[in-house]
């Protein structure tokens, strides 16, 4: 195993962390792990090399910290950095927040976590948690040994990251989501730097996507089989990320032995600036591919919002494209339910599905690239929302809109 020293701190972190978010299931129900499997995988795991853990209070469905508490009996807990995290949603008052690390330190059987996260925040998340005394009552924690560090996970955009990373003097970490596909979204390359020149660790999450960029579809395939140094798919995202500085740890959520193993072996050959260019420009050349592969030529860019009915118009697109992309419609369908399902004040989930879209079509007059977003809304809707084929509709030309 590779470690790398984690900020500021004198001690080193495995490259790889292990994620315990898509542990194997029972039955594939999502509140039941695999205990026996489990066990095994993190006991391989940390046998192996990787010291760091990462959880959260509601992973599988509150059972994650449980089964943790469970796996690293006799002599595991005292092999390893425990991290787990905050659930803004539960916290209505400063009480809550002893109610709830007390919770999962019995959940974890142990006394104290390494690392404790305040876990998804963001431009409503923070100040809500900030107003309640949060920072205060997380410096009784680390004086009181319950917690031994302070970081903070993020989902929104750069400009909200800088002002959360500047607005405290002791954090020891941040986790944020990055790969070779969302150098630009959120916190992205800048944030990275932005938070390793300030002396923060950064723990990376999502490093394949959330498993889009584990397997290749074959316009993809093709670019890595021109390189002179054959990975897979999964490889060729973990090694962009360890190739930079300024990444501590890549996290990675694994839900069989197998993946476990290949993980451990590829990160036994990680190092800093180990790619090529040449290897990096096929990496470039595998972005420029899948970024052909989208249904919708939307690049994000925001000048089509705000929406007058409140449909998050970038995301939906994103979604659409992403299920298209990575040849994946199954996971992209279970994101955009999550825009109603999912739970209050998420960043991104605040705002609506493409179904609210009323044809307004004061968006295209915004757009600089003249999508036919009022025509691509319906489709996408019937595509994500009612789970009809991509391939039941004609495509939208790119218009200019006419009034």
């Amino acid at each position: 195993m590779k470690y790398r020293k984690f900020g500021k701190l004198d001690w080193k972190a495995s490259v790889l962390g292990f994620g315990c978010m898509r542990l194997p299931l029972i039955d594939d129900d999502y509140s039941k792990i695999d205990e026996p499997e489990a066990t095994k995988m993190i006991h391989y795991a940390i046998d192996n090399g990787i010291n760091y853990l990462d959880t959260a209070y509601n992973y599988h469905q509150g059972n994650s910290e449980v089964f943790l508490g469970k796996a690293l009996q006799n002599g595991y807990r005292e092999k390893v950095k425990l991290a787990t995290k905050l659930l803004p949603i539960e916290v209505k008052q400063y009480e809550d927040f002893d109610k709830l690390l007390n919770e999962q330190l019995e959940k974890l059987q142990t006394d104290y976590v390494d690392f404790y996260l305040l876990h998804g925040i963001n431009r409503r998340w923070f100040p809500k948690l900030r107003d309640l005394g949060v920072l205060k009552w997380a410096e009784g924690a680390i004086e009181d040994g319950r917690i031994k560090h302070l970081g903070f996970s993020f989902h929104d955009e750069l400009d909200i990251f800088k002002k959360i990373v500047d607005s405290y003097e002791n954090w020891t970490f941040c986790q944020i989501l990055y790969n070779y596909m969302s150098s630009e979204y959120q916190a992205g390359t800048l944030g990275l730097k932005y938070a390793a020149a300030k002396g923060l660790a950064v723990v990376i999450m999502s490093p394949l996507l959330g498993s889009w960029l584990a397997k290749a579809p074959q316009a993809v395939q093709d670019i890595w089989d021109t390189a002179p140094v054959k990975r897979t798919s999964a490889e060729w995202g973990l090694q962009w990320l360890w190739n930079q500085p300024e990444v501590s740890v890549v996290l990675s959520g694994m839900s069989t032995m197998e993946v476990v193993q290949e993980n451990i072996n590829s990160a036994k050959t990680s190092a800093i600036g180990k790619l090529t260019k040449e290897e990096l420009a096929i990496i470039n050349k595998a972005r420029e591919v899948y970024h052909r592969l989208r249904e919708i030529p939307c690049n994000s860019c925001g000048y089509c919002m705000d929406c007058p009915n409140g449909v998050d118009i970038p995301y939906n697109f994103k979604l659409f494209n992403e299920g298209s992309m990575y040849e994946n419609v199954q996971r992209a369908r279970g994101w955009y339910r999550f825009m109603v399902d999912g739970y209050e004040g998420d960043y991104h989930r605040e705002k609506g599905q493409a179904v609210k879209c009323t044809q307004c079509r004061e968006c295209e007059l915004k757009c600089p690239q003249n999508i036919a977003i009022s025509e691509w809304m319906p489709i996408v809707h019937q595509v994500l929302g009612e789970r009809k084929s991509y391939d039941d509709f004609p495509k939208p030309k790119q218009l200019v809109p006419k009034r």
